[in-house]
């Protein structure tokens, strides 16, 4: 079906300023713009890949017609990731289960490991095994794996992991069949090209600064709960986002430098392999990303009939807050353009 135009309101079609608003003001507010309210969350602990234990919200409504297992992007925990949460209420008001977690090194997964970030290398069969032990509990198939940002990237692994699921994983009680796809927003592609974008665009560096802050105080947190997990002093030598990967997260991989690591972890080179339908939405303006990648994704897009690319020129990271005339022309009931074009998505 032909896919709704989206243009922001007049005053945030610059990408940077999209997303700090969203993420300073929207988030504050949030609760006023939709009329789905929360779900009843069910708490469970998940295991993942290698066992890990991973804390997940799960919500099963009455007659289920399919499930949701998402989360968020490269900081926060599940009481604080709101763009996340809106996601949980919107499907849940449509019918879906939903199974929200705390990827590794996050929230309450990092209290109950203290195993480290693999930008999807594991947390690809993550999803994939957190699917099979919600279907025990009742959500139905199929299950669309769904994140943003860096969560995105890790719902792109996890698609790929569910193709594969025949070879490795034949005792979960969960099929390839079982696995719809995915369904992303403005996801991670490429962290080399675009850390290295970041850092030094004007405003930009001081983006991954606060970042950097966030996954120091991350480590610490793990610190704390798992005494002699990290070494602290590598914690305090943790000062920027490649910083953090370089003395925390590489070694315990394999991978003897970070840029070999975020080469591995590519969303970008997954692209060619993905077999089932996958949502991308991007937006060309997005402020955190180098914006060369967007001809290589079109390009890679272009190339695989599974994947459908909604790539927009406004939107900014995370934000895609929509004016008055685009809700009206897309029949939307809230300014939320991409969760809207995910659930309108799935329902095909």
């Amino acid at each position: 079906m032909p896919n709704p135009p989206y243009t922001p309101p007049w005053w945030l079609q610059n990408g940077l300023l999209m997303t700090l608003y969203t993420a300073l003001r929207a988030s504050r507010h949030w609760e006023k713009t939709t009329s789905a309210t929360e779900p009843f969350y069910q708490e469970q602990i998940f295991r993942g890949a290698q066992s890990v234990p991973i804390f997940g919200l799960v919500a099963i409504p009455e007659n289920p017609q399919a499930t949701f297992v998402g989360t968020y992007g490269i900081t926060g925990e599940l009481d604080n990731q709101w763009f996340l949460r809106l996601l949980g209420r919107k499907a849940f008001a449509q019918g879906y289960a939903v199974v929200l977690f705390d990827w590794r090194a996050h929230g309450k997964t990092a209290k109950l490991s203290p195993t480290l970030t693999s930008d999807g290398l594991y947390e690809g069969e993550d999803f994939v095994r957190i699917a099979a032990q919600a279907k025990a509990m009742g959500c139905p198939a199929p299950f669309w794996f769904t994140g943003f940002s860096l969560g995105g990237q890790l719902a792109l692994w996890g698609v790929k992991a569910g193709q594969t699921i025949e070879s490795w994983g034949q005792d979960l009680g969960l099929s390839e069949s079982d696995i719809g796809g995915g369904a992303v927003i403005c996801p991670s592609l490429d962290s080399n090209r675009s850390l290295n974008y970041l850092v030094n665009a004007p405003l930009g560096k001081y983006l991954e600064k606060a970042i950097a802050r966030q996954l120091k105080k991350l480590a610490w947190q793990i610190h704390e709960a798992h005494p002699g997990a990290i070494d602290p002093a590598a914690i305090e030598r943790a000062n920027s986002i490649w910083g953090f990967d370089h003395e925390l997260v590489i070694s315990r991989l394999g991978f003897s430098s970070v840029e070999e690591y975020y080469d591995a972890s590519s969303a970008l080179h997954l692209l060619p392999h993905l077999q089932k339908p996958t949502l991308i939405l991007y937006a060309a303006d997005d402020p955190l990303f180098d914006p060369t990648l967007v001809p290589d994704l079109k390009a890679a897009c272009a190339g695989n009939s599974a994947i459908d690319l909604m790539l927009t020129r406004h939107g900014g990271h995370v934000g895609y807050l929509s004016s008055k005339a685009c809700q009206r022309q897309a029949n939307d009931l809230d300014c939320w353009w991409a969760w809207n074009r995910v659930l309108e998505w799935c329902k095909q």
